[in-house]
């Protein structure tokens, strides 16, 4: 056999199996990253949380970590409380931007419960929710949306 040939019988080998593998793997690998992606920002959503946590321990007058409203603060306080708020509804619509889709697959939407269980949280207390009008102006309109659900669901439930 010559060795064109067998160079051309090669070279139809390539195309047959090499190009269809070569594509998979460049799928593959583009999924991976994307995993990898939405790990990342996963992650950093979360270390922005634990932040925020953090940040509340450092105010003990304000009790944020108390399910119970905080009442009887002084001017300073009330200022504190907005705008640790503020910090908390600007982390939940970076959240809410970047990881909520209505039709989220399996892992994203187990993901996304979460944070969504963490604005419930928040949702249940009263102070937060009476401070929703003031720190919702200006924010993405479908996650004000979505937050407002959320805190009517909770007033709600404890209403009843």
């Amino acid at each position: 056999m010559p060795l064109m040939q067998i160079l051309e019988m090669l070279s139809y080998l390539v195309t047959i199996f090499g190009l269809p593998l070569a594509i998979f793997f460049f799928v593959f690998e583009q999924r991976k990253e994307r995993i990898n992606e939405e790990e990342e920002i996963y992650q950093m959503l979360a270390d922005g949380y634990t932040n925020f946590l953090t940040l509340s321990l450092d105010h003990p007058d304000l009790r944020l970590q108390s399910e119970d409203a905080t009442t009887n603060l002084d001017g300073d306080q009330r200022d504190r409380l907005l705008a640790m708020f503020s910090i908390l509804i600007s982390l939940f619509e970076r959240a809410y931007l970047v990881a909520y889709e209505p039709d989220m697959p399996e892992r994203r939407r187990r993901r996304w419960a979460s944070w969504e269980d963490f604005m419930r949280e928040w949702c249940r207390r009263a102070d937060f929710r009476a401070a929703l009008p003031k720190l919702l102006p200006g924010e993405d309109p479908a996650f004000a949306v979505y937050i407002r659900r959320l805190a009517d669901e909770e007033a709600g439930r404890q209403s009843s």
